[in-house]
Parts: C-alpha cells; sequence; structure tokens
C-alpha cells in the first residue's frame, strides 16, 4: 500500500490533462455558467413582465370597447321581433305621411288637416272649458265641467313627462307650431292630440247623454284627429295607438281622483 501510493503520484504528474494550461477543456469555468444561467433568467424575468403589461392593456382596450361596437352572434327572438316591428312602424308612418309638405301626394289637404288637428288641442278645450264653467249655472254642470278642466290638466302634464323622457322625433322633420310649444308637444311620443281626443271621447261619453249618432261621431272625431297626426308627419302610427291607450288610462285616473260637488264649489269660490 504505501509503494503504491507513489506510484499513483508520479502517473498523476506526468497525464498531459492534469496541466494547468488543459484545466479549461475538462472543467468549464462558473463565471460563464452564472452569467449564461443570469442572462437566461433576465429574459424569462423580462417576457414575463411584458406578458403582464400587455394583458393589462388589452383588458382595458376591452373593457373601453363600446357596446355599439360589441357583435351580437345571438340576438334574442324579442330583439329581432322589436326591431322588425319598429321599421315597420316607420316604413308605414311614412308612407302615410301623405301631408307632411307642400310637395306631398295630399300637400293641397295641409290645411284642412291642420284645421281637424287644432280641434284636439288643449288649448282650444282649456279655454272654452273655462268660458262654459263662467256661464254655467247649475251645481252639476259646474261639477262636470271643474273635473273635465281637470282631466285638461293632467292630459298636458303626463304627455309632456312622458315626451320628455322619450324623445322621440317624428317620422318627417316637421316643426311644432306656436300651439305645440305652449303644451310642450314637440315630441312624437306618445301622440298629445291622439291622448286628449281619446280621454274626452271616453269623458263624454260616460258624464253626457248622447244619442246614439252623435256617440258614433265622437268616437270617429277622436280617430280622425289621431291619425290626423300621422297625415301630417308628426307622429309615427305606434306614437298614436299608444296616445289612445294613455287617453284611456287618464279619463280612469280622473274617475279614481272625481271631485266631488262640495269640493268644486270650493275652489270655484277661491278662483
Amino acid at each position: 500500500m504505501p509503494a503504491s501510493q507513489p506510484r499513483s503520484r508520479a502517473r498523476d504528474r506526468n497525464n498531459v490533462l492534469n496541466r494547468a494550461e488543459f484545466l479549461s477543456l475538462n472543467q468549464p469555468l462558473k463565471g460563464n455558467q452564472e452569467s449564461r444561467s443570469s442572462g437566461r433568467k433576465q429574459s424569462g424575468q423580462a417576457g414575463a413582465a411584458g406578458a403582464q403589461n400587455n394583458n393589462p392593456k388589452e383588458r382595458r382596450q376591452s373593457q373601453q370597447l363600446p357596446e355599439e361596437d360589441c357583435m351580437q352572434l345571438n340576438p334574442s327572438f324579442k330583439g329581432i321581433a322589436f326591431n322588425a316591428l319598429l321599421a315597420i312602424d316607420i316604413c308605414m308612418s311614412k308612407r302615410l305621411g301623405v301631408c307632411a309638405n307642400r310637395a306631398s301626394s295630399w300637400g293641397g289637404a295641409r290645411s284642412m288637416i291642420n284645421l281637424l288637428g287644432i280641434t284636439g288641442h288643449g288649448i282650444p278645450w282649456i279655454a272654452g272649458t273655462l268660458i262654459c264653467l263662467v256661464k254655467s249655472s247649475t251645481l252639476a254642470g259646474q261639477e262636470v265641467l271643474m273635473n273635465l278642466l281637470l282631466a285638461l290638466l293632467l292630459d298636458i302634464m303626463i304627455v309632456a313627462g312622458l315626451q320628455k323622457l322619450a324623445k322621440r322625433k317624428g317620422p318627417y322633420d316637421v316643426n311644432p307650431g306656436l300651439l305645440d310649444y305652449l303644451t310642450m308637444d314637440t315630441y312624437a311620443f306618445p301622440a298629445g292630440h291622439a291622448s286628449r281626443a281619446a280621454m274626452l271621447s271616453k269623458f263624454f261619453l260616460n258624464h253626457l247623454v248622447l244619442a246614439i249618432p252623435l256617440r258614433i261621431l265622437l268616437v270617429l272625431w277622436a280617430l280622425c284627429v289621431g291619425f290626423s297626426r300621422v297625415m301630417i308627419g308628426r307622429h309615427h302610427i305606434t306614437d298614436v295607438l299608444s296616445g289612445f291607450v294613455f287617453g284611456y288610462l287618464q279619463f280612469r285616473l280622473v274617475e279614481l281622483i272625481w271631485m266631488s260637488s262640495n269640493t268644486c264649489q270650493m275652489l270655484i269660490s277661491i278662483w
């Protein structure tokens, strides 16, 4: 054993690869490995940071996209049906606007149609109700006229509020008249003339004793007033139909809050 140790040492000395100039071939330098590993780590961290920076940008862009730019691949049946009915309403309203201007097919009858619309305006009806109220001498007549005045004022306020909320324009660019500005009837939905005509006709049919021909004429007058607004291009068909519905609802509201004769006499004495 002691003799073998000097022999192994001698072999290590005589081995060429154990010399200093050949050590780099057998053992790679630690500095290079550390630099390579650190480079890989830095590149990996830079890539992860870039991915993290890109993800918030993409998220912000997706969040900032308006709803109009988002494509609905599966629209609902209700949406399709609503858009189809809306398109039909606009198309039919434009076709029925035969008196929208002087160059229309029935442009010569525009003045007569406007006169028919004035019969359903709120200002003439309020003025006529006040005149009849002053000249009325019976308690029953004053009670009916006071509630009619209340119904007219409610109609103007309710229609003006709904029009301000909806802000729907008519099928044609028709400027409102002076009386329309006084009653704030400047938008299309719902049709104020139609609601007023429906409310008045139902009110008279319920509180006045009329013959059958007069009842038929009263209903026909309400229908003509409503659809005359379509003919002059101020309202759509759905605006007029909704006006009829709101007019009936207003009549029901007046019936619920009907003022008694004593209340009417108290208000008349104050006035």
